[in-house]
């Protein structure tokens, strides 16, 4: 079988190539990446073995008119995906997230509706209150707080539109907060790890109390080749790694104590515009086809952990860059003040 992986050299495109070429030796993938901040090439310097990168933009139609034919399936990563950074400029994630998206199902539908699997966010179904026990699931409502999750919104709607008008063969998966290996240290995990090693403070928004489901991302590549493999053409299925969620300032403390630091590191910063909660369940792809998470928040971090002590090299340049876009966002919001 011959995939294209849009977004390949991202966080978790990265780790579903590898996931998927260990698992499917036989299969082809062509790994079709813009090459922005987020991207590294390194993620995957050593997949040599029927593994092919092109650099190019999904919004290219000339491109896709030249590696989509004789394409079987669609695995679709590429997207923008930080909230702070929607903020800043929502435009560029209408560009690349929705109509990005929109490209893309044009040309599959071209060349013959190929099989199209479409990567999303527990993100569109907005906020759960913090006092609340509520899980999303795939009947919640979209409910976008950020660009970013409008903008994901959108193009998930988009490719159910593509499904239901022309018989494009869809599926979605709507994931819970993701880390592991490869992850830019924007992120709060590898943000946190990173200013832990390089004894910088760990801002934390408001007072910590906002709650997340957090799911490894070799978890989360399992549950997309479940879906791949046996789930039902149009259908979408939630995937979480947790079955109790965590608040923030608990998942600060456990990464503290992994590291053997001090509470004393953390910094309560001013809350972000549209801070959401997110629970997520995962019934239906535990019952439908069979997938739960193998690892534990404990175990996950561990391994998180270890990998970022091990790989300055890859995430020190990534960490300066990370870390200016921040203070490029604090001195503004300090203009506005």
């Amino acid at each position: 079988m011959k995939l294209l992986v849009t977004g390949g050299l991202g966080f978790i495109g990265s780790n579903f190539i590898r996931y998927w070429l260990s698992r499917h030796p036989s299969d082809v993938v062509v790994n079709l990446d813009k090459v922005t901040y987020a991207a590294n090439p390194e993620n995957l310097a050593d997949i040599k073995n029927n593994y092919t990168f092109v650099q190019g933009d999904i919004l290219d139609v000339e491109l896709l008119d030249k590696i989509l034919p004789r394409t079987d399936l669609i695995v679709h990563f590429a997207a923008e995906s930080h909230v702070d950074r929607s903020i800043d400029d929502p435009l560029l994630f209408v560009k690349t997230n929705v109509l990005g998206t929109y490209t893309l199902l044009s040309a599959a539908k071209k060349y013959g509706n190929i099989r199209f699997h479409h990567i999303s966010t527990d993100e569109v179904f907005g906020s759960i209150p913090l006092d609340s026990t509520a899980q999303f699931s795939e009947s919640t409502p979209y409910d976008p707080s950020s660009p970013y999750s409008a903008s994901k919104a959108s193009s998930d709607h988009f490719v159910r539109a593509f499904g239901k008008t022309f018989g494009l063969p869809i599926t979605i998966t709507n994931c819970s907060n993701n880390y592991g290996p490869f992850q830019h240290p924007e992120k709060l995990i590898p943000r946190m790890i990173t200013n832990l090693i390089d004894g910088q403070k760990i801002p934390v928004y408001g007072a910590g109390q906002n709650f997340r489901d957090w799911l490894y991302v070799n978890d989360h590549c399992s549950a997309i080749e479940a879906v791949i493999q046996k789930g039902k053409l149009g259908e979408t299925y939630c995937v979480g790694g947790l079955k109790e969620t965590s608040r923030n300032i608990d998942l600060v403390k456990k990464v503290i104590k992994l590291m053997g630091k001090s509470d004393d590191q953390i910094e309560f910063v001013a809350d972000r515009p549209a801070h959401d909660n997110y629970a997520v369940s995962w019934d239906k792809i535990l019952t439908e086809l069979g997938w739960e998470p193998q690892e534990t928040l404990e175990s996950g971090l561990q391994k998180t952990v270890d990998w970022y002590l091990t790989h300055e090299s890859w995430w020190r340049s990534a960490k300066t860059e990370a870390e200016a876009f921040y203070k490029k966002l604090n001195d503004y919001k300090n203009l506005k003040k």
